[in-house]
């Protein structure tokens, strides 16, 4: 597999608040997480990296067999996202300045055999397979419990005043429980993960006509977060992005 991570502060912000990484262990078990902090002062840049950070640390520690049924592998996940929640938590009610903080997580475990998501909040997933790019994940958000409610459209939510309001998050409540989304991840594949600074601005066929080119995956990154600048960038903007093809970089 090939990968990039890329991380941009975008136009508008002072601070960026999101955190990103691919970490590939011994065994070749691999990890994506893509973490968009919330919170007063740099709180949310702290929420994110420590959600980053310990992740990490307990993906590197974690034994083989963890990972060797999907049901492992949500098991792990769902331990690991608890303690980092109470972790989180627990630091925010200690320190004045980080009252409130929170994140975002989005995570693959990605294995020869299993592809896992872990999933809190509005950062997306995206899969592009034979030119056609889907999205995944489905927003802890306002605007997509009335989506789902069939009180706006999906349309109607990409402009709502309230887009940004989401329900769910990493650190801000004393327990949490994830969404897991199984992955197919043919031959051929890009699967992308990304803050809402990128989703925001970029739209399935802004992000197809991307993927499609015939270029390499660090490439398609950059291009992915350019493009999310030039329509604004209101936002910090990251993205993972990992290939499957037998591309050379």
């Amino acid at each position: 597999m090939k990968y990039t991570v890329l991380s941009d502060i975008g136009q508008k912000r002072s601070v960026n608040e999101d955190c990103a990484a691919v970490i590939v262990r011994s065994d070749f078990v691999r990890l994506g997480v893509i973490a968009d902090g919330m919170g007063g002062h740099n709180a949310g840049d702290i929420a994110s990296n420590m959600a980053v950070t310990k992740i990490g640390e307990y993906f590197n520690s974690a034994t083989s067999e963890q990972f060797s049924s999907e049901e492992t592998i949500k098991h792990w996940f769902s331990n690991s996202v608890k303690k980092i929640n109470s972790l989180i938590f627990d630091y925010s009610l200690t320190h004045e300045d980080c009252q409130g903080m929170g994140t975002t997580f989005l995570a693959a475990v990605l294995t020869d055999e299993q592809k896992v998501l872990c999933h809190i909040g509005d950062s997306r997933a995206y899969e592009w397979h034979a030119g056609k790019m889907k999205q995944l994940t489905k927003d802890h958000s306002y605007v997509n419990i009335l989506v789902e409610n069939g009180e706006i459209s999906e349309e109607e939510a990409e402009s709502h005043p309230r887009k940004n309001l989401i329900t769910k998050s990493l650190g801000t409540e004393k327990t949490i429980e994830p969404d897991f989304v199984s992955l197919m991840f043919p031959t051929y594949s890009y699967l992308l993960l990304c803050s809402d600074g990128l989703s925001n601005k970029l739209s399935i066929d802004d992000m197809t006509k991307i993927m499609s080119t015939d270029v390499s995956v660090l490439d398609k990154g950059t291009q992915l977060v350019d493009l999310a600048n030039k329509k604004g960038g209101e936002d910090n903007i990251s993205l993972v992005l990992i290939t499957n093809t037998k591309e050379e970089v």
